[in-house]
């Protein structure tokens, strides 16, 4: 495996980073995950404005144009010889000191990872995820900006360790006002009565690359969506529930804090949209072997 590291490639067993790092030491920095499929880099142009929009956000300089850093991870699929996979891409403050102060990292640390990942079996996109509420509840705008992709993900991975206790897919999280957020790492979707409903972004949740996915197919299919404030209630009450994310893609969502979500089984909007989503992502994106 060819690991990019600030302009070079290594073999994964010498691809280090510093202990000095900031993002290791305080998990300064931001990430986006990447799929591509079929050859081809799917919304990969998205992304990268996500990662700089997240970088300019905390004040960190990539030091790498956007050109530039596209053919830097162009180039980590290519020498991986991957056709389908996923990309980890990640920018942190750099190396510094012990202390906090970021004006004592003279540049970013960039690095690049091209691999595989399967989030979920085939069986829970065929019969659908359980979720469970979460007690831990999504960080607000005030402390930090949830459309900052950060490196900072530990608000996340307690809300996860909750889920798995349960014995749950996957958590569902409330923001401070007790509405619905997000889930730990997916955007959250339900349908009633042939109308999609999400939350909107000033919930709490991210701005995430496949949920804009899903508006665009809704226009294309002449589906309403909607974005209420939204709490339990309308989850346990929907007729359908699925889950977004890039690593995720579009999965069913059937039960809820144990209660079934409309039949408990993937429901005829949701297995349309999927069918969609997968015909996208095989025949569009930035080409990587031209």
């Amino acid at each position: 495996m060819k690991i990019y590291i600030d302009g070079e490639f290594y073999e994964k067993e010498n691809a280090k980073i510093s202990v000095f790092d900031h993002g290791l030491l305080y998990g300064d920095g931001v990430f986006e995950g990447i799929r591509f499929y079929n050859g081809r880099v799917f919304r990969l142009e998205e992304h990268i404005d996500r990662l700089y929009d997240s970088s300019h956000a905390i004040c960190l300089n990539v030091g790498l144009d956007k050109q530039t850093l596209i053919e830097a991870l162009l180039q980590t699929i290519r020498l991986n010889e991957l056709r389908d996979g996923y990309v980890r891409l990640v920018v942190t403050r750099g190396c510094g000191d012990l202390g906090l102060n970021p004006a004592l990292c003279p540049r970013a640390t960039v690095f690049i990872i091209a691999s595989k990942i399967t989030l979920y079996s085939e069986e829970k996109y065929e019969k659908g995820l359980e979720v469970v509420t979460c007690a831990t509840r999504r960080i607000p705008h005030g402390a930090l900006s949830p459309m900052v992709k950060s490196l900072n993900y530990l608000n996340n991975v307690m809300a996860k360790i909750e889920a798995q206790h349960a014995g749950a897919g996957e958590g569902l999280m409330l923001n401070e006002q007790g509405f619905v957020s997000e889930c730990t790492g997916d955007n959250i979707f339900t349908v009633k009565k042939g109308i999609i409903y999400t939350p909107p972004i000033s919930s709490g949740a991210l701005s995430g690359v496949t949920r804009n996915v899903v508006f665009e197919m809704a226009a294309e299919l002449g589906i309403t969506i909607l974005e209420p404030n939204m709490t339990r209630y309308d989850i346990f009450t929907a007729d359908e529930c699925f889950l977004t994310g890039t690593a995720a893609e579009i999965i069913p969502a059937v039960k809820l804090d144990t209660r079934a979500i409309g039949s408990g089984t993937p429901g005829p909007l949701t297995r349309k949209l999927i069918a969609r989503f997968r015909e996208l992502t095989a025949s569009s994106g930035e080409p990587i072997y031209k």
